[in-house]
């Protein structure tokens, strides 16, 4: 898998650049430095208040800790979610990576392990509800604007299977300890070699999770709330390198443009399908291929600009967990 995923990489990276050559780097570059320095903090300020949104999603859903206001536990999944998007985006990793980072980044900030992970799973599987309802909405919006669009039926399909999936899913994490264990320990590696002989305690805390049909109803509305706002920030990217576009085209782009990510899950970081899915999906809603490529281009740098400091900090506080498990000299 370690093998597939690197050659992935490669060729999506090999990808990437041979679409930037072919559709020109300078008309490229000069689409992407239409925008300047302000309008990439502001891209990068709306990144974080989509942080803080996503944040609030998982957090509804864990149960409280003793002694820890809400507060105190917000900014736990607040830091957490930003390790996992940025190990997501930045690190050479599937997604999956991205998933095992975040809840290792929240139990080292105090959240018991087991809780970090089902959380993580119960919050991932509302995110993807709210994906298919937000990819179906651009599906809507695409026929309606451009019918005779090539992704109509492979994003129908998609959506087709992939409901009735999460919903087998969700009822496996009600109902079947010993698949808790073993999803457990494919998402936590070794972190979690004992899962099967925890199985009863990720069961029980799946068991409170799913108890609380209020908090995951919230859950998936936060979700869909935060897709939402992708789509505006997919918007305000196109209005500054100049583009035209409606808002709500923006956002149906955006819903689609997850459902084709979606599918090259295996893909680290979506190297080079990101470029070649808002090249096509920029064309079905009149947007030129260079100005398509620069908004990739800016997403890309958005999430380093992220990426990289928080998982720096990340990494150092291992480190500093690390040498103070070391046993003395003395």
């Amino acid at each position: 898998m370690k093998t597939l995923s690197v050659a992935l990489a490669v060729l999506g990276l090999l990808a990437a650049t041979a679409l930037v050559g072919w559709f020109g780097a300078g008309a490229v570059w000069d689409a992407t430095a239409r925008v300047g320095w302000g309008g990439f903090l502001v891209l990068c300020a709306w990144q974080f208040l989509l942080f803080v949104v996503l944040a609030a999603s998982w957090d509804v859903i864990a149960p409280p800790r003793d002694g820890k206001s809400r507060l105190a536990n917000y900014r736990v999944y607040l830091w957490g979610r930003m390790v996992r998007d940025s190990a997501g985006n930045c690190l050479p990793f599937t997604h999956m990576g991205g998933f095992v980072a975040g809840s290792r980044a929240v139990s080292l900030r105090g959240v018991p392990a087991m809780q970090a992970t089902a959380t993580t799973i119960a919050d991932v599987t509302a995110e993807v509800l709210a994906q298919i309802v937000f990819a179906a909405i651009g599906l809507v919006v695409l026929v309606a604007h451009a019918p005779q669009s090539e992704f109509a039926w492979p994003v129908a399909i998609g959506l087709g299977v992939a409901l009735p999936a999460l919903g087998i899913f969700m009822a496996a994490q009600q109902g079947a300890g010993k698949i808790f264990a073993r999803l457990s320990r494919h998402i936590a590696g070794e972190w979690f070699t004992n899962a099967q002989d925890r199985a009863a305690v990720l069961a029980a805390e799946f068991s409170l999770i799913y108890g609380q049909t209020g908090r995951l109803a919230a859950c998936v509305g936060i979700h869909l709330a935060a897709w939402v706002c992708t789509g505006i920030a997919t918007w305000i990217t196109f209005h500054l390198l100049g583009a035209e576009i409606s808002l709500i085209d923006a956002i149906a782009m955006e819903g689609l443009l997850h459902a084709v990510l979606a599918v090259a899950f295996l893909v680290p970081g979506h190297a080079g399908v990101q470029e070649a899915a808002y090249i096509g999906l920029g064309a079905a809603f009149g947007i030129s291929p260079e100005v398509a490529l620069a908004a990739s281009i800016l997403r890309r740098a958005r999430d380093l600009a992220w990426g990289v400091p928080v998982l720096l900090v990340w990494q150092g506080w291992e480190l500093r967990r690390l040498r103070g498990q070391r046993p003395s000299n003395g």
